[in-house]
């Protein structure tokens, strides 16, 4: 072994040492602790790694980067992962690769429509506009907050290009005819699975169906890197395009410390470039700089190996949640899953019944007041943000269901951290909340 490879062996040793200490104090306490709405699981494996990376001080995307990439797209069935520095830039690349020149007459273009939903969280909608789109807002179903798809066919015009919408909190949306409709017009679809890695339709994998797939790596969610996220697809014309608009915009696609991996770094003609123009510094969208660090990488390698337990253990704490809020149905909305969906939940959403005399906000308070997070669902009805009074947009049908979410709806969380100790406190707060006059 040489010096260097024993004096790392001795720094991860203490690593391990310091893991021990924090993981004692981060024990939760029913009616001490604060219990999250969720939170990052790790163990000494994450943390050796992200020393492990800062020790080979190679700062931009490297060895780690590569291996979570060529894992992370094996692990989700699709040709390509590209990694970004979060689940909102993965959002805005995933859309901006639709605008690339390169897709010709295919291309989406300033003006195009985009249906979208209302209750939504705002980077799944926000690259639409950004790109100088007009999203058209669908109402969404009360029980599985995604799509209600009785008007999708009537808010077709001949000016849209595509649907982008999530898996609201993990639940699939109605994929068998959202992708029906998508073929039969000729539209893009983007999945947007920041809520919803691992969850299943019809025997695959939520992201399989569409044209790109997005991932965020936020602490809350199924695996983190702290922040970082994905753009998944099997096209290797879009993995192009979304890597170019990653990279500045650049036509390049060598890897960070790599040279003329095409072999015709000066021998290319580009635009009004002169004839071997330097093809590092060709530039063919309008891009960004949203690259992903090695040591957000070097987290997610670890995460990875623990992914499908973190997504049985969400499971088996919303199918808990749900079992024993049965007794309240008439109260309350409990989620529902179409019969083709297997979830992989981010959170479990209650909806207070209108004629059930409880209010939302007295439910979530006395939770909060118990320790107990609660989030609401998002954006509620975005239109009503004050960011989007004034965008142009188009709205199909009423968004009635939009502004009950927005006025009766809360979720609390599923994920991994939460034992039945914590859940069993956490159901019979809510159950106070609900019998409190």
């Amino acid at each position: 072994m040489s010096e260097e490879e024993q004096l790392k062996q001795e720094i991860f040793e203490k690593v391990r040492q310091i893991y021990r200490i924090k993981k004692e104090r981060e024990k939760i306490i029913p009616g001490k602790s604060r219990i999250p709405y969720a939170g990052r699981i790790y163990d000494e494996r994450e943390m050796i790694n992200l020393v492990d990376s800062s020790l080979d001080f190679w700062l931009t995307a490297g060895r780690y980067a590569q291996e979570f990439e060529s894992k992370f797209s094996k692990w989700w069935g699709l040709n390509y992962c590209s990694l970004t520095n979060s689940g909102s830039s993965a959002n805005l690349l995933a859309f901006s690769s639709l605008t690339a020149n390169s897709l010709g007459e295919k291309r989406i273009k300033k003006g195009d429509e985009i249906i979208t939903t209302a209750t939504s969280f705002p980077t799944t909608v926000n690259p639409i506009i950004q790109n100088g789109c007009v999203p058209v807002f669908l109402d969404s179903e009360l029980g599985t907050y995604n799509m209600d798809c009785t008007l999708l066919e009537e808010a077709i015009s001949d000016k849209t290009k595509g649907i982008f919408i999530a898996h609201t909190l993990g639940n699939p949306f109605d994929l068998e005819r959202i992708t029906k409709v998508c073929k039969k017009h000729g539209l893009y679809l983007i999945e947007d699975c920041c809520d919803a890695v691992g969850s299943e339709f019809d025997g695959k994998k939520v992201g399989t169906f569409g044209d790109l797939a997005t991932v965020s790596f936020y602490p809350a969610h199924h695996m983190t890197m702290g922040e970082g996220g994905a753009i998944l697809t099997s096209s290797s014309q879009l993995k192009r395009n979304v890597e170019s608009f990653r990279d500045w915009g650049r036509d390049c696609w060598c890897g960070p410390g790599k040279d003329n991996t095409c072999g015709k770094r000066f021998s290319g003609q580009f635009g009004k470039l002169p004839v071997g123009y330097d093809h590092k510094y060709v530039y063919s969208n309008i891009g960004y700089n949203l690259k992903a660090t090695d040591m957000q990488a070097a987290i997610g390698v670890a995460q990875l190996e623990k992914l499908d337990a973190f997504i049985n253990k969400r499971r088996e704490n919303y199918n808990y949640l749900y079992k024993n809020l049965l007794e309240f149905e008439e109260q309350l909305i409990l989620p529902k899953v179409l019969p083709k969906s297997n979830i992989s939940p981010f959170g479990f959403p209650i909806t207070v019944k209108s004629d059930s005399k409880i209010e939302r906000n007295r439910i979530t308070q006395h939770l909060e007041q118990n320790g107990i997070s609660t989030r609401l669902l998002f954006a509620g009805n975005i239109l009503k943000q004050p960011a989007y009074l004034n965008e142009k947009c188009r709205t199909v049908g009423d968004l009635k269901n939009s502004d009950t979410i927005m006025a009766s709806t809360f979720w609390i969380g599923v994920y991994p951290g939460l034992d039945t100790n914590i859940l069993n406190y956490t159901i019979n707060k809510l159950k106070e909340a609900i019998r409190l006059k």
